[in-house]
């Protein structure tokens, strides 16, 4: 069974910073790509960012490119989210998921963590 676990979530103010990590167990982590979504309290879960196996292709919600960045640590199994320029409407619980990039974007995966909060306040 795949394991997920998110961290660094965190309370911070409207333009702070906040980095996320999000570990694994799977031994072969270098071949599926790796995604974080998030929801906000009353709304669905929605994708944010994407990265393919190798690293090189990433894929943003078009309101968060320029402000957060997707990037991954094959040797420690572990894909990251560092957050600037953060605003209150990025307030949610966000989660990692894990498998083939088109199933990743699409947020139809099997495996998912367990959430981390971000909270924003103005």
């Amino acid at each position: 069974q795949v394991q997920l676990v998110e961290s660094g979530g965190g309370a911070v103010q409207a333009g702070g910073s906040l980095s996320l990590s999000c570990a694994t167990s799977e031994r072969t982590f270098g071949t599926h790509a790796m995604g974080w979504f998030r929801q906000a309290p009353g709304k669905e879960r929605e994708f944010v960012a994407a990265i393919n196996g190798n690293g090189i292709n990433t894929y943003y919600k078009e309101s968060v490119e320029g402000r957060f960045t997707i990037s991954r640590d094959n040797a420690k199994s572990t894909v990251y989210l560092q957050m600037n320029s953060l605003k209150p409407e990025d307030t949610a619980v966000y989660y990692c998921t894990l498998g083939p990039i088109t199933k990743v974007v699409s947020g139809d995966t099997d495996y998912w963590g367990q959430g981390t909060q971000v909270t924003v306040s103005s």
